[in-house]
C-alpha cells in the first residue's frame, strides 16, 4: 500500500489528525516555521529587487532532518499547515526545504479538525497558493525593513538598545498616545438632572421620573426643584410599543477577543492561547482527542450549510420550531477590508454542549467553548421581543418620564444573553391611567460633570483597529503583546496607558515617520497586501514604491537625530560611592540617575524630577514620577509622610476663585475641584 505523509504545524493538531487517517499516513508536526529571515540581519537584499534571503530557523535542523527522511519515504506528502496566509507561506518553505517535487506533494485545508473535514481536503488536494505567499512575503518584508531601518534611529535618538518601531504596532501606539492627550485635555462640563420620585398604583415603593429638559447649573436646578413642589403631577400620555433585538451573529477573531475581555476577563493574547487549543483539540473521555472550533483566524461571519442545518435542527430538538431564525443572510458590522477567507469562529459539533465538555477541559478551556458555543447557537434563533410601556407625567410646563419594558418572547436570550440585560429591573407602570394625579414624594437635583474618552482598553484598541483597518485578525494579539513587552504601555485595571519610554518613542515616530504612523496610509498598506493575495497585484511592485519614500524620510530623520541628539542631563546630585556628578538615564521604568563612570561604577538612583511647585499639603517640592509599571504621575518628595499625588501636572498658582490648586489640561490652567470649575488660558511660552 501507498504510504503518504501529512505535515501540520503542532504535535496536538498532528495527534487530533492521525486518529481520522488510517495506518497509511504518517503524521508529522513542522513546529511551526522551518525558514525564516535571519534574526541578525535584515536578510532583505535592497539592491536585488528586495529579494528576501531565508535561512533555516536555528535549533530546527534536526527536526528538518527528520522532515526530509519521511518525505524520502513517502510516496506522497500532504502540507496541512493553518488555513491562512502564514499558513500558505509555511507551506511553501517546507515545499522548498524538503525540495519536493511538484509530483509528490499537494496542498490541503481545512476549517475545522474533523474526520470529515480532513479527508475530504485530502480529496480536494491543490497546489501551494503563491498569491496567498506572495502577500505573506510582502508583509513580511515591509515589516523587516520598517523595523530593520528605523529602529536603529529609536537606539541613537533614546540611547537605548531594546526599543523598535513596527508597521502596526507603531500605529497602535499612536492610537494610545493621542487618546491619552485627549483625557489629559478634557475639561469636564457640569450639567444638572432632576428626578421625581412618584407614588404608582400596583408598585411596591417609588418609582423614579426623569425631567426631560437641559439643566446647565444648579441655581437653574434648584429653581426648577422649588417650583415642581408646588405643582400637580398629572400623567399626560401612554404608549406601547415592541422593540425586538436581534441575535448577534457568530464570533470573528476581533469580536470573540472583545466580548473574552468583557465577559470572562481574557486578555487578547490569552483568548487566542486558549482558542488555538481548542481548535488542535482536546481529550474527552470516549471519543478521544477532538478539534472542537473552526480555525480561530478569521474576520467573517459566514458559516457552512452542513453547519447551520446542524445548529437549526438542535434548536428545533432543544427549543422548539419557534425559537428557530429565518433563513436569511446574517448581518452584522463588517470591516471595509473583509476577507470572508474562513467560516465563523463556532463549534465544530454542535451536540459537544459545554455540559458534555465540563470536567474535560480546564476552567479556561471551558469558559471560552462555552462563550463561543452559545455565541453560535444564539446566532440562529429568533430575536427577543420586549413590550415597551412609556408614561409622560406633566408638572406645569415640565416633563417627567418613565419607561417599564418586559420580555414577550425570550429567542437568542434563551441561550445567549449579556450582564447588562441580565441586570435590567422591570418596573411595574401598567396601573397607571392618562389623566391620573400622582403623589410626588420627594424631588433631587444631581449634578453631574461629562465624563472624557474613555482609556483603552485591549478590546477597546482591538475594536478601533479593526474599524480603522490596521492589522489583520492574526496580528492583533501580538501588536498588543509587543507593546506590552517592550514596556511602551502598561495595563492597569485593564486600562492602557502610554509609559515615559512609550511616549519618548511615539514622538520620535511622529516627528520623523509621519507617514508610518498614519493610521490612512497602514490601512491603505493592508489593502494592498490584500490586493496581493487576490493575484491582482504584484509583492514587489508594492515593496517598490514604498520603500524609496521610507529611504527618504530615514535619510532626513538621520540627519536631524544627528544634530538634537540628547546627551546625558547632568543633575544636581552625587554618586554616594565615587563622588561623580550624576546624569539623567532612560530606563524601563522611566527616567534613573545613573553614575557616568559606568561600568567601573553602578550605582544608580531614583530620579525625581522637580516641577517648581510646592505640595498643597505639606509644601514640599513636588515631582514627577512613574508607577511600578511605568505610568507617569506627579507626588510630593516627602512620600511616605505625604501622600499626596495628582496624575495632571500642577502649576505653581492657586485658583482665584475657590484657592485651591490648579492643573494643566492641554491648553487650559483648570481648577483641581471640578465643583469650582475655574478654568483659564494656558500662557503660550508654557
Amino acid at each position: 500500500m501507498a504510504k503518504n505523509l501529512v505535515i501540520v504545524e503542532s504535535p496536538t493538531k498532528a495527534k487530533t489528525i492521525k486518529k481520522f487517517l488510517g495506518k497509511n499516513y504518517d503524521v508529522i508536526a513542522s513546529e511551526g516555521h522551518i525558514r525564516d529571515l535571519p534574526k541578525s540581519s535584515m536578510g532583505i537584499d535592497i539592491d536585488n529587487d528586495y529579494e528576501p534571503h531565508y535561512i533555516t530557523i536555528r535549533g530546527k535542523g534536526e527536526l528538518l532532518a527528520t522532515l526530509k527522511k519521511a518525505s524520502k519515504k513517502a510516496d506522497f506528502v500532504y502540507l496541512a499547515t493553518d488555513p491562512d496566509r502564514e499558513g500558505e507561506a509555511i507551506s511553501y518553505h517546507l515545499s522548498v526545504a524538503l525540495k519536493l517535487e511538484d509530483k509528490k506533494f499537494k496542498r490541503i485545508t481545512f476549517n475545522e479538525i474533523t474526520k470529515n473535514a480532513v479527508k475530504t481536503s485530502i480529496k480536494n488536494a491543490r497546489t501551494v497558493d503563491m498569491d496567498l505567499v506572495d502577500a505573506q512575503q510582502a508583509r513580511r518584508v515591509v515589516d523587516r525593513l520598517v523595523g530593520y531601518e528605523i529602529s536603529p534611529l529609536l537606539w541613537e535618538k533614546l540611547g537605548k538598545k531594546s526599543l523598535s518601531a513596527g508597521r502596526v504596532q507603531s500605529v497602535a501606539l499612536k492610537m494610545i498616545s493621542d487618546r491619552e492627550k485627549e483625557i489629559e485635555a478634557f475639561i469636564p462640563k457640569e450639567y444638572w438632572t432632576i428626578e421625581a420620585d412618584v407614588k404608582v398604583p400596583g408598585q411596591k415603593g417609588l418609582v423614579s421620573f426623569e425631567y426631560k429638559g437641559e439643566l446647565t447649573d444648579g441655581k437653574e436646578a434648584e429653581d426648577l426643584k422649588k417650583k415642581l413642589m408646588k405643582s400637580d403631577f398629572i400623567v399626560s400620555d401612554i404608549k406601547t410599543s415592541t422593540r425586538t433585538k436581534k441575535a448577534p451573529v457568530p464570533f470573528t477573531t476581533s469580536t470573540l477577543q472583545q466580548t473574552a475581555a468583557s465577559k470572562i476577563n481574557f486578555s487578547t493574547s490569552k483568548t487566542m492561547r486558549v482558542a488555538q487549543q481548542l481548535y488542535e483539540g482536546v481529550e474527552i473521555k470516549g471519543r478521544g482527542t477532538v478539534g472542537l472550533i473552526t480555525y480561530l483566524r478569521t474576520d467573517s461571519t459566514r458559516i457552512s450549510e452542513e453547519a447551520d442545518a446542524n445548529v437549526r435542527q438542535y434548536i428545533r430538538d432543544t427549543f422548539g420550531a419557534e425559537y428557530e431564525a429565518e433563513k436569511t443572510e446574517p448581518t452584522g458590522d463588517k470591516a471595509k477590508n473583509i476577507q470572508d477567507a474562513h467560516e465563523a469562529i463556532r463549534p465544530t459539533d454542535v451536540t459537544i454542549t459545554p455540559a458534555v465538555l465540563k470536567g474535560n477541559v480546564t476552567a479556561e478551556q471551558y469558559k471560552l467553548y462555552k462563550l463561543i458555543y452559545e455565541r453560535f447557537v444564539g446566532s440562529r434563533m429568533k430575536p427577543a421581543e420586549y413590550s415597551i410601556y412609556t408614561v409622560t407625567i406633566s408638572a406645569d410646563d415640565s416633563l417627567f418620564k418613565a419607561s417599564s419594558s418586559t420580555v414577550t418572547f425570550a429567542g437568542y436570550q434563551n441561550v445567549y444573553n449579556t450582564e447588562e440585560e441580565k441586570a435590567k429591573k422591570a418596573v411595574n407602570l401598567g396601573g397607571i391611567q392618562k389623566g391620573d394625579k400622582l403623589d410626588c414624594e420627594e424631588i433631587r437635583t444631581l449634578q453631574h460633570f461629562t465624563e472624557p474618552p474613555s482609556h483603552y482598553t485591549e478590546s477597546l484598541l482591538v475594536r478601533t483597529m479593526e474599524e480603522n483597518g490596521i492589522g489583520r485578525p492574526s496580528t492583533y494579539a501580538p501588536t498588543i503583546a509587543t507593546l506590552l513587552n517592550r514596556r511602551y504601555i502598561v495595563r492597569e485595571q485593564k486600562n492602557l496607558y502610554i509609559t515615559e519610554l512609550g511616549q519618548a518613542v511615539n514622538n520620535v515616530m511622529e516627528n520623523a515617520f509621519p507617514e508610518i504612523v498614519d493610521i490612512d496610509f497602514t490601512a491603505n498598506m493592508e489593502t494592498l497586501l490584500d490586493s496581493i493575495g487576490d493575484g491582482k497585484t504584484d509583492w514587489k511592485v508594492v515593496v517598490r514604491n514604498f520603500y524609496p519614500d521610507l529611504e527618504n524620510e530615514i535619510k532626513h530623520a538621520s540627519e536631524n537625530l544627528e544634530k538634537i541628539k540628547i546627551a546625558d542631563e547632568v543633575s544636581d546630585e552625587f554618586c554616594e560611592e565615587c563622588g561623580a556628578q550624576m546624569v539623567v538615564k532612560y530606563g524601563s521604568y522611566g527616567k534613573f540617575l545613573a553614575c557616568p563612570n559606568f561600568p567601573e561604577c553602578r550605582f544608580t538612583k531614583h530620579y525625581f524630577e522637580r516641577i517648581g511647585v510646592a505640595c498643597p499639603d505639606c509644601g514640599g517640592d513636588i515631582v514627577r514620577k512613574t508607577t511600578r509599571k511605568g505610568r507617569p504621575f506627579y507626588g510630593c518628595i516627602n512620600y511616605p509622610e505625604c501622600e499626596f499625588t495628582s496624575w495632571n501636572r500642577l502649576v505653581d498658582k492657586k485658583c482665584p476663585k475657590c484657592g485651591k490648586y490648579m492643573i494643566i489640561k492641554g491648553k487650559k490652567v483648570v481648577c483641581s475641584d471640578n465643583e469650582c470649575g475655574y478654568t483659564e488660558d494656558r500662557p503660550e511660552e508654557d
